[in-house]
């Protein structure tokens, strides 16, 4: 969402100086000196929608996108024909989770500008979010031909192919991609990120000769380190693989804001106000449908071969990660707290706003769905309360295996903890310290499948998740890796296999240097599988 200097804006063709100087500011990332800027501009002129439109890239790029929304909104409400205003609050919207809401915007904006490639990327990327893969897909290859030499359209191209399984196409769009741009460094993530393919040596001397390019971008040189990590564990170089995983993470942390203390006081505050009081006053409250499966926990604990796992079953459908608990909470005054004081309509309505933006997602009339989002367990309790009758999963995974397998993986988004080996195991620690009281604290606790166990011995795993679930055995379930369906995480690729048990040792080779981890994990760590921390 940059302003485009050159094209034609709903305001004077000459802008004052200070626009100017605030224009170049952000097109050179100078953001503190834009502001001042823009706001004495603005105080002078606030119905300059080409200044306020400028305000609103300002607070988008330090995340401030719901301030980006509204500001565009009134750019639009001033200005109903500014395309470019039009087209980044549809980037926005996106970014925010809303993609039935950017597509409607980028409908009216292709209307103006039916030939822009990026309308159409970022239509299709959304459509990929409701699941509209065959259609974004097809989108893609519209695209294409028209623009064949786009690196970042054919890599998203390829995000999309891998999705829906599609694993040999996927990979010859990333390669298309790396023939053009030999540096775009999340390409050479996103084929590390299939867990599938080991790179040989001329992709290793490619990766090392972009990662030794003095003018290589930040984002570029942490997905590289990433998966140059990737590429030497595979090699059984462990002391190489660790130095990258270290640099690519110490990179990335940079850039994302985490205070491991407030996770800290937002678990004590949750405490605090979900007890067994307070489930015992709700009793009988919030919405009764059974409909959604949570599966939560930490992130790289199995939760999507769980998800593949209750997908094959007859009645079950898989859906994604989705963000509509979330948005759910935030909508509660003072949450955590701000639930003791909800009336009993108010948590039938909670209930009901669930279903209703999961609805989206859904595909079919299967009687039940799976939300997989891993960091729902900090609302694991209000999951309870508004939806007495969901089922609730936790996947678990020993601290040592599932943290490193987080600090070896770059998430596109979210999971800010995950860049520093000590607020790993703090966020470790306290997700274990708020599912200990939960499983005294509410009724029908969440049932609990330790991956270790799922790999030692599927069957009985299986069977006892089902029962949890409320559904009968069914063989499919055994063969999940048969299932045909999109999988939009991390492991899409490994739970298109049969199960296998590489994942339980993979950290010891790195144990020399898990010290910090171990230190903040705490009696977590020695007393694993015990429940209690």
């Amino acid at each position: 969402m940059m302003p485009d200097l050159n094209a034609a804006e709903p305001t004077n063709s000459r802008w004052p100086r200070r626009l100017v100087e605030a224009a170049l500011a952000l097109h050179d990332n100078r953001l503190a000196d834009a502001e001042p800027r823009l706001r004495a501009h603005l105080k002078e002129d606030p119905f300059d929608v080409a200044a306020i439109r400028m305000m609103a890239e300002l607070a988008g790029r330090i995340g401030r996108y719901r301030d980006a929304e509204a500001l565009l909104r009134r750019a639009l409400e001033l200005a109903p024909g500014f395309t470019a205003a039009r087209a980044d609050l549809a980037v926005v919207l996106h970014r925010l989770n809303r993609p039935v809401e950017a597509i409607e915007q980028l409908d009216l904006v292709t209307i103006d500008e039916p030939d822009h490639p990026g309308h159409a990327n970022l239509k299709a990327a959304a459509l990929g979010r409701l699941g509209g893969f065959d259609e974004a897909i097809a989108l893609y290859g519209q695209v294409l031909a028209k623009m064949p030499n786009q690196p970042r359209i054919w890599m998203s191209y390829g995000h999309m192919l891998k999705t829906v399984g599609r694993q040999a196409d996927g990979i010859a769009a990333y390669r298309r991609a790396l023939d053009l741009a030999p540096a775009l460094g999340e390409v050479w993530w996103s084929l590390a990120n299939l867990k599938t393919i080991r790179f040989d040596d001329a992709d290793i001397a490619a990766m090392e000769s972009a990662l030794a390019w003095p003018e290589l971008s930040d984002e570029d040189r942490f997905h590289l380190d990433f998966a140059l990590g990737k590429a030497y564990e595979d090699r059984r170089q462990a002391g190489r693989a660790f130095a990258h995983y270290a640099a690519g993470n110490a990179l990335r942390r940079h850039s994302v804001q985490y205070d491991p203390d407030e996770t800290e006081r937002y678990v004590d505050r949750s405490i605090a106000t979900f007890t067994p009081d307070l489930f015992a006053a709700r009793a009988g409250q919030g919405h009764p449908a059974p409909d959604p499966i949570f599966i939560l926990g930490m992130p790289r604990a199995g939760s999507t071969l769980i998800e593949q796992i209750l997908s094959s079953h007859s009645l079950v459908e898989g859906t994604s990660e989705l963000p509509d608990l979330p948005a759910v909470a935030r909508g509660i005054e003072g949450y955590p707290a701000g639930v003791a004081a909800l009336s009993a309509d108010r948590l039938a309505e909670l209930g009901a706003e669930y279903l209703r933006r999961a609805a989206v997602q859904r595909r079919t009339d299967k009687p039940f769905f799976i939300d997989k989002l891993p960091n729902n367990w900090i609302r694991a309790g209000l999951i309870r309360l508004i939806l007495p009758n969901a089922t609730i999963i936790d996947a678990r995974r020993h601290p040592l295996g599932c943290c490193f397998s987080n600090f070896k993986q770059h998430f596109a988004r979210g999971q800010a903890f995950s860049y520093d080996l000590a607020e790993m195991g703090r966020y470790y620690r306290d997700y274990v310290r708020l599912m200990a009281h939960l499983d005294t604290a509410m009724p029908r606790p969440p049932h609990r499948v330790f991956y270790e166990a799922m790999v030692d011995d599927t069957e009985a795993q299986v069977r006892a998740l089902l029962a949890a679930c409320g559904l009968a055995f069914e063989p499919a379930c055994l063969a999940f890796h048969e299932t045909e369906r999109a999988v939009r995480t991390a492991s899409s690729e490994q739970v298109r296999r049969p199960i296998f048990s590489e994942g339980k040792s993979a950290w010891l080779p790195f144990d020399p240097w898990l010290g910090p981890l171990k230190g903040a994990l705490g009696d977590v760590l020695p007393t694993y599988p015990e429940v209690a921390p």
